[in-house]
């Protein structure tokens, strides 16, 4: 029977072996992927922003407010 520290040996050995396998970006492409997404978050934030208005507007014209 197999105890439960080696099975935790054997799993973060296994965890080790699959981090030595990860193909880490580089500065440049973390920097430009995150401006992508920070450029993609504001463009919808807007977006959203907008529509919330635009519907509060409507909601407040149909009820007479």
């Amino acid at each position: 029977m197999v105890s439960a520290v080696s099975k935790a040996i054997y799993f973060l050995r296994e965890v080790l072996g699959e981090i030595k396998k990860i193909v880490w970006p580089t500065r440049s492409e973390l920097i430009g992927s995150s401006v992508v997404v920070c450029l993609f978050a504001l463009f919808f934030a807007v977006v959203l922003g907008a529509m919330d208005s635009g519907f509060a507007a409507a909601i407040r014209y149909i009820i007479g407010g």
